[in-house]
């Protein structure tokens, strides 16, 4: 009886392990955190509200955080600040601002807090139709990170660009201008011929 007790309980807990679902991935921080130091300038980050479309370029990966934008956004740029490679560029939806609280309620809440977060940081508006475009073309050449939240006010999404954080527009400026005063420029012309 107890061989049978034994044998019994062994089937019934090998059944109940098998119908126990697997772990849960790790999330959307562990995402940022193994994606971060491999990302560099020319990938995005977006933190997008719960209807923004599943793109299908090649290089765009979406991820269901069932998180707050807020918090999303904030854990996202906090990620970025401790990274010592790539430091953001930050575009929205031109279409936020015009969006009203007896349309979609929380929207002005909603600003004003965007607006604490983001508060020194370069943001500019953009087209929601004109930045969809952007991440599609970007996405055929370059990793696209989209963590999608539970935000349900439209135009929210907080589309980040990386950029070079040790290496700026105005040193990349300096560095062209003195190849092409060098003759070292792209628009050099090559004197040599090749050998025939």
């Amino acid at each position: 009886m107890r061989r049978f007790l034994l044998v019994f309980g062994v089937v019934f807990m090998a059944s109940i392990a098998q119908a126990v679902p697997p772990a849960a991935p790790a999330g959307w921080k562990a995402k940022v955190a193994e994606n971060m130091p491999l990302l560099g300038h020319r990938n995005w980050i977006l933190v997008v509200d719960s209807a923004y479309p599943l793109q299908s370029s090649a290089g765009i990966e979406t991820i269901e955080t069932n998180a707050s934008q807020l918090e999303v956004v904030q854990y996202v740029l906090d990620a970025i600040h401790r990274s010592i490679h790539v430091r953001p560029i930050i575009y929205m939806d031109s279409e936020l601002p015009f969006v009203p609280d007896s349309d979609a309620p929380g929207a002005a809440a909603y600003r004003q807090q965007i607006g604490s977060i983001l508060h020194g940081l370069p943001v500019e508006a953009v087209l929601h139709e004109k930045v969809l475009a952007n991440i599609d073309e970007a996405g055929k050449l370059f990793h696209v990170l989209v963590l999608k939240t539970n935000m349900a006010i439209p135009y929210t999404s907080v589309f980040i660009r990386l950029d070079c954080k040790y290496w700026s527009a105005d040193a990349e400026k300096r560095m062209r201008a003195k190849m092409n005063a060098d003759g070292s420029g792209p628009d050099r012309q090559s004197s040599s011929k090749p050998n025939r």
